[in-house]
């Protein structure tokens, strides 16, 4: 079966690191690859980093069907892509040796493939062409259930049939592991595995004592054949792919639970400067651009302990001053820290501080009255806080706009009738932007009776979800 690429392949490394597209270590590579079916045309040969793919050469096709891919620098071993003009492509593995060829036929790559000279690559067919058979087959079991789900004992018998299709597969993948265990595919398939999770402990009555005990164990040991010292996984789907699933399945969805998962991964990934490299950047680009509200803290984390310190050892001054100024913006602004205290003066020049603010729910805004976002979000904004207002809801508007033509700025709150504490810092006298991270307006965020910022960067949609949230979980 073709597999299709959906995007062309990369070539451009992530903001935070570049990419090494190859090892320095001598010996060549010659990958030969014949294609039945495709001919004087080009080929490429491309590899997985992570979640993305690269490309590393691309070399002609001859009127037969030959390409050959060659190169003086030996290959970082990895799973690479033979990619067609159509993009349509197969995988192949490249560990060592790294001279060998490829045979095989556009209308079906696998099942007409044909390896010499890899060992890797042949477990590697054989395996596909395994895997796409218990596929096919649990497709017919599936099909049986489905067509006998009202029929107990029959149902019964397929699920067994299913139970026993699943353990083939595992003893098919430890039987790789036994018989070749220095090959990558075995590092591959003990990459790709599980925890084994034993039953939970249970009291005298067979009652279940420790209800987290099976997420737990299996959290605990799921990196256990994991093996962060070989580079080779890097350029492979599947380790990415597992710390995905660490953090985003296996790790509650709070700041301080992710910062604890991404520091275990990082500190096993010490086993290679490759794989500390990938994992730290990785996973710090990652949180920079979450969206998620409140992950900035695990990027803030992971920024001092790792880039502004001497462990990352690829980030030159400029990548380091960068970071270091995006933390200074967004540190002071983290979920859970007291707001940053503004005194300020409203139309008539009265002095008004946020601190003074006396109410359960304090919304602090920043706005451009000549901004077209804030001309819809702010009576918007308005009309929620009248609502609340007059059901004699706790809540106060701390309205700062921004902009420095003040006669703009007070036809704005006449016309749409702002009856809210109305400030601005025309000349930025409090240095506001650097405390609450205004790149662009509107600006929102939600305090609490004690100036703690509870939530931020919402809309007035997200706003009232938040507080109508909020005050469900009142007892």
């Amino acid at each position: 079966m073709a597999k299709k690429l959906t995007t062309a392949l990369l070539a451009t490394s992530l903001v935070l690191f570049t990419f090494l597209q190859s090892s320095a270590a001598n010996g060549g590579y010659e990958i030969k690859v014949r294609i039945n079916g495709l001919r004087d045309t080009i080929c490429y040969l491309g590899n997985h980093f992570g979640d993305k793919q690269y490309l590393k050469d691309t070399v002609p096709v001859n009127h037969e069907g030959w390409a050959v891919f060659k190169g003086k620098d030996t290959l970082v071993g990895g799973i690479y892509l033979v990619v067609m003009p159509n993009k349509t492509y197969f995988e192949i593995l490249v560990s060592d040796p790294q001279k060998f060829t490829i045979e095989t036929d556009t209308t079906d790559f696998m099942t007409h493939m044909k390896v010499t000279g890899s060992p890797d690559n042949q477990l590697f067919l054989d395996h596909q062409l395994y895997i796409a058979k218990m596929q096919k087959e649990s497709m017919d079991l599936k099909t049986r259930m489905d067509a006998n789900k009202e029929n107990a004992d029959s149902a019964k018998a397929i699920r067994d049939e299913v139970m026993a299709q699943d353990k083939a597969v595992k003893n098919y993948r430890l039987s790789i592991i036994k018989d070749h265990p220095k090959s990558f595919m075995a590092k591959i398939i003990a990459t790709m595995s599980e925890p084994e999770i034993p039953e939970p402990p249970r009291d005298a009555k067979g009652n279940i004592t420790d209800s987290s005990f099976q997420y737990l164990y299996f959290k605990r040991h799921f990196w256990d054949k994991v093996d962060f010292s070989d580079e080779r996984l890097l350029r492979t789907p599947i380790l990415q792919s597992k710390i995905k699933q660490y953090t985003t399945q296996l790790t509650p969805p709070l700041p301080d639970s992710i910062i604890a998962s991404c520091d275990t991964i990082i500190e096993k990934s010490k086993a290679n400067r490759e794989v500390f490299k990938y994992c730290v950047a990785t996973l710090t680009n990652f949180y920079e651009n979450s969206n998620i509200m409140g992950y900035d803290a695990v990027f803030v984390h992971l920024a001092e302990r790792y880039y502004l310190t001497d462990m990352a050892f690829w980030a030159d001054s400029t990548l380091k001053s960068k970071i270091s100024e995006r933390v200074r913006k967004i540190r002071p602004n983290l979920l859970n820290t007291p707001a940053y205290d503004l005194n300020v003066p409203d139309t008539a020049f009265v002095m008004h501080r946020l601190y003074d603010v006396k109410a359960k729910y304090t919304v602090l805004a920043f706005w451009d009255p000549t901004c077209s976002h804030c001309k819809t979000e702010i009576p918007k904004l308005a009309e929620y806080y009248d609502s609340l207002r007059a059901k004699k809801f706790s809540i106060e508007v701390f309205s700062m706009g921004i902009e420095s033509d003040i006669e703009l700025w007070k036809k704005f709150i006449r016309d749409h009738n702002l009856k809210w504490i109305n400030v601005s810092d025309l000349y930025n006298n409090t240095r506001f932007r650097d405390f609450y991270d205004i790149y662009s307006t509107p600006v929102i965020y939600l305090l609490d009776d004690k100036k703690r910022i509870i939530a931020k960067r919402l809309d007035t949609e997200k706003l009232r979800g938040f507080i109508d949230n909020m005050e469900k979980r009142k007892p």
